[in-house]
């Protein structure tokens, strides 16, 4: 059976839409950084305010960041949500947040302002999903939609979902979430991949074998 998707309206009201990424890494910068392009699709076809996005991650910047992410040896030391963000919002003049703290389960609970329609997880363990899937799957939340991305060395998925929160109610035309279809991703008690070595000759060697 066929069952057709249609967007909230209030996703398509006078009012920006706002996205959360989750993660600066490897796979958040490359998708942070495209979101310009998105925003100024958006207004193209008149949804007049576009985009506003914000980037959270804790992390610094390293010399092995260097080789396959988006960021240059003067960027060593610096936060990377923070270099991508104002490096966006000088580019194309947007007013773009960065927040360097790791992700906080309940940051969006009690300011539905706050509250992202979407969020992108750009992590890469089981409980930094799970942290995301609990929070988001609240019943005072209203996130709408969970796009999760992510890649092993020799797999990876991008799901598109909508939560169980005060936004998204039990319907048959309702996106079923990454941790909903595949509960294994967000089960802590399988362990975590290896992750990406310090090194980055190591961690290139893991990407083609």
């Amino acid at each position: 059976m066929r069952v057709e998707h249609i967007l909230p309206k209030e996703l398509v009201r006078n009012r920006p839409l706002h996205v959360l990424v989750v993660g600066a890494g490897g796979t958040g910068s490359a998708i942070v950084m495209g979101l310009p392009y998105l925003d100024q699709a958006m207004r193209v076809w008149g949804h007049r305010f576009g985009l506003t996005v914000a980037l959270m991650d804790a992390d610094v910047i390293t010399e092995t960041n260097c080789v396959r992410q988006p960021f240059a040896a003067s960027d060593i030391g610096q936060n990377k949500a923070t270099v991508l963000i104002n490096r966006i919002n000088l580019f194309w003049g947007t007013q773009w947040q960065a927040v360097p703290n790791n992700f906080h389960a309940r940051s969006f609970e009690r300011n539905h302002d706050r509250t992202p329609d979407l969020v992108i997880g750009c992590v890469d363990t089981r409980a930094a999903r799970r942290a995301i899937e609990a929070s988001f799957s609240r019943a005072l939340n209203y996130v709408a939609y969970w796009l999760d991305l992510g890649n092993s060395a020799a797999s990876g998925q991008y799901v598109l979902g909508q939560p169980l929160n005060a936004r998204n109610r039990r319907k048959t035309e309702r996106l079923r979430t990454v941790s909903e279809l595949y509960p294994e991703i967000v089960d802590e008690k399988a362990g975590e991949d290896r992750l990406p070595s310090c090194s980055a000759l190591e961690a290139l060697e893991r990407q083609l074998y």
